[in-house]
C-alpha cells in the first residue's frame, strides 16, 4: 500500500491513523499541498484532493472510501463493528461535513504565517471563490470560532457517560473522523490549544486515538509509485450492482466531487454499487489504472 499525503493534512492524519490501527506497513509518498501535482495526476486522472491510497494500479480517493478499503483488505481489528457501524457513519458524516469546515477556517485564519503562502488562494480556487486577503481570513476565522466552540463542547458531552470511544464501547471510523478535525487545531502551532484545554474527556480520548500510531511507513519517491502502477494490473472488478438510474459498467462516464475541488475524472465505468464507483482509464505515463471513489459526495454522469 502506498499513501500519497503531506504532513499537516488532517484527512491524511485520518488515513495514517487507520493504517496504524490496522498495524500495517505502508509506503509513503509526500505530495504538494497545492496544485499542480504533476506526479499524482497520472495516477488519479485529475483528482487532486489529499490523501490518495494506491495498491498497485488501483487508486482509492477520499478517506471515506480509503478507510473502508483498508477494512475490506484487513478486516481485523475492525473500525466498523456491526453494533456501532450505522451510528459511527452518521457521526463521521457530521464531523466531516459540519464540524471541519468552520474548524479549517478558524485554524487557518490564525496560522496564516506558518502555512504555504499560496495555500489559501489554492483552496479558494477549489471552491470557486476569489482569493482572500488577510483581513478576510481574519473575519472568517472569527465567525467560524463561534461555530467551532459549541461543537467541541458537544464532543465532550458525547464522552460524558465515561465511554472510551466516540460511538460506544469500541473504536470506530467515528473516532478517526472526529479526531482529525480536532487534531487540526494544533497541527501547525499551539496557538489555539486553549480551545481544548477545558475538556479533560476529549484530551484523554485523543490520547487513546493517538496511541493507534501510524503503522510502519517507508518513504519512496513519486516516480517509484508511478512505476509500481505501470508494472501492475488493476485487480479484477467485483460484480456491480447499479441502481436503475445508473450508467452500466463499460459505459464512458465522468465523475467529480459535488462540493469543492471538482476536477473531473473521465473513463470507463468498471464497477458500481451503493458505496463505490470505479473508473478505468489509460494514462500514457502510469498505464492502465482503475480509480475508485465513494458513491456519496460525488457526481457521476455519462460522458
Amino acid at each position: 500500500m502506498i499513501l500519497h499525503h503531506y504532513d499537516f493534512s488532517n484527512y491524511s492524519e485520518k488515513a495514517r491513523l487507520a493504517l496504524g490501527y490496522k498495524g500495517l506497513a505502508w509506503r509513503s509518498v509526500i505530495i504538494p499541498p497545492i496544485a499542480p501535482k504533476p506526479d499524482l495526476t497520472p495516477l488519479t486522472g485529475g483528482y487532486r484532493r489529499t490523501p490518495v491510497l494506491q495498491v498497485g494500479a488501483d487508486i482509492y480517493c477520499d478517506t471515506a472510501l480509503i478507510v473502508r478499503e483498508l477494512e475490506r483488505r484487513v478486516p481485523e481489528p475492525t473500525l466498523f463493528p456491526p453494533h456501532l457501524g450505522a451510528l459511527a457513519d452518521a457521526i463521521a458524516y457530521w464531523a466531516e461535513n459540519r464540524l471541519f469546515r468552520p474548524m479549517s477556517l478558524y485554524v487557518s485564519g490564525y496560522n496564516m504565517d506558518v502555512l504555504p503562502p499560496t495555500l489559501q488562494a489554492d483552496r479558494a480556487r477549489m471552491r470557486g471563490l476569489p482569493e482572500p486577503d488577510e483581513a478576510t481570513m481574519r473575519r472568517a476565522a472569527a465567525r467560524s470560532a463561534t461555530h467551532v466552540r459549541p461543537q467541541i463542547a458537544a464532543i465532550e458531552s458525547m464522552l460524558g457517560d465515561d465511554r472510551q470511544w466516540i460511538a460506544g464501547d469500541a473504536p470506530t471510523v467515528a473516532d478517526l473522523a472526529v479526531y482529525h478535525a480536532l487534531w487540526f487545531i494544533t497541527a501547525r502551532t499551539d496557538r489555539l490549544a486553549h480551545e481544548l484545554a477545558p475538556y479533560g474527556r476529549i484530551r484523554d480520548w485523543m490520547a487513546r486515538v493517538r496511541a493507534f500510531g501510524h503503522g510502519t511507513p517507508t518513504s519512496i519517491s513519486a516516480q517509484d509509485a508511478i512505476a509500481a502502477a505501470r508494472a501492475a494490473t488493476p485487480e479484477p472488478s467485483r460484480p456491480s450492482s447499479p441502481q436503475p438510474e445508473d450508467p452500466r459498467p463499460g459505459n464512458l462516464v465522468r465523475i467529480r466531487a459535488d462540493d469543492y475541488g471538482g476536477d473531473a475524472v473521465d473513463g470507463e465505468l468498471a464497477f458500481i454499487d451503493d458505496r463505490e464507483v470505479a473508473i478505468r482509464r489509460a494514462d500514457p505515463v502510469a498505464g492502465e489504472i482503475v480509480v475508485h471513489f465513494p458513491r456519496l459526495g460525488y457526481d457521476l454522469r455519462p460522458l
